[in-house]
């Protein structure tokens, strides 16, 4: 059985699944751990080529923590946030690790742990992870994952699509809010500072001056407070607005919705299915499913996985 490392670099953590990429089978992750790793934080601390060894270093001494568990594994998939340029795998930028530019992952990586490694987008990584394990798919489908920020992956006849500079649907970064909040990428009224976990704990602060995570904003929701409800009804409305762009583009009927923070859905969701029916083309209404991550938040490690096997 061939044994493959997937890995989702998430803002304060380190996702490592070991997962068995049999031919004839679908893929699985057969163990998981989870390593702390704040690189957000590394590179706000340190300078760009002090924080990059350090980036380096966690992730090498996590692998090889699981490989002496696992010591079969042929191969190392990574799934990281940022534009990874699809010819040569460099991270050329990575909006939410500030000075981080033009790095090779693939090859620094590889030198200290001695395998193979592949290094994709975190959400199409999770794209395709999610893709693989469809049992009657179209081909095609659109993945947007909600995290610390909010990523998109596109898969089209059964190949993820990167775009030719690397940054096709980086849907984050749609401007839904004209000289709204400050974005890591530079602009302003990004999607993802309204729609991700980030953009939640914001709305409620703007309208408590209360600082709390997204999770215990959700709880405060469901308990009936109006302003995380409304921090929520926001992310949706946000989130439908830019997918109804996306659709006018990329004419997909399958969506996947992934992510951490997708675990709040309940508190977005009637926000989000009103103003998608709003935004959308006429023709499309009712012809759109959009449906919940098919494994949770394994997407992103099965997905790298299985770049890696390809």
């Amino acid at each position: 059985m061939v044994k493959r490392i997937g890995i989702d670099v998430g803002g304060t953590n380190l996702r490592v699944g070991v997962v068995e990429c049999a031919s004839s089978a679908t893929p699985q992750v057969v163990d998981e751990m989870r390593f702390q790793a704040d690189f957000s934080g590394l590179c706000k601390a340190h300078p760009p080529e002090r924080a990059w060894r350090e980036i380096l270093t966690v992730m090498a001494d996590a692998i090889d923590t699981v490989r002496s568990q696992h010591p079969s594994v042929a191969a190392i998939g990574i799934g990281f946030p940022g534009f990874i340029d699809p010819l040569t795998q460099r991270i050329a930028l990575s909006p939410n690790l500030p000075g981080l530019h033009d790095v090779d992952l693939n090859a620094d990586l590889s030198a200290l742990i001695h395998l193979p490694v592949v290094v994709e987008n975190d959400a199409l990584a999770a794209a395709f992870g999610e893709y693989v394990l469809q049992p009657n798919h179209t081909g095609n489908l659109i993945y947007l994952g909600l995290g610390t920020g909010v990523g998109g992956g596109l898969i089209l006849n059964g190949r993820p699509f990167q775009g030719q500079h690397g940054v096709a649907m980086e849907v984050g970064h749609l401007i839904v809010e004209e000289n709204g909040r400050l974005c890591g990428c530079g602009n302003r009224g990004c999607m993802e500072q309204y729609a991700s976990a980030s953009g939640v704990v914001k709305s409620y602060f703007d309208a408590t001056q209360q600082q709390l995570t997204a999770a215990e904003i959700a709880l405060r929701a469901d308990a009936g407070d109006q302003s995380a409800i409304r921090a929520y009804q926001i992310a949706g409305k946000m989130l439908a607005q830019a997918l109804a762009h996306i659709l006018k583009v990329i004419d997909v009927t399958e969506i996947m919705i992934g992510g951490g923070m997708s675990a709040g859905w309940a508190n977005m969701q009637t926000a989000f299915i009103a103003q998608l029916d709003a935004d959308l083309i006429p023709v499309l209404r009712g012809r759109v499913n959009v449906r919940l991550s098919a494994v949770g938040d394994q997407a992103g490690m099965l997905g790298a996985a299985m770049l890696a096997t390809r």
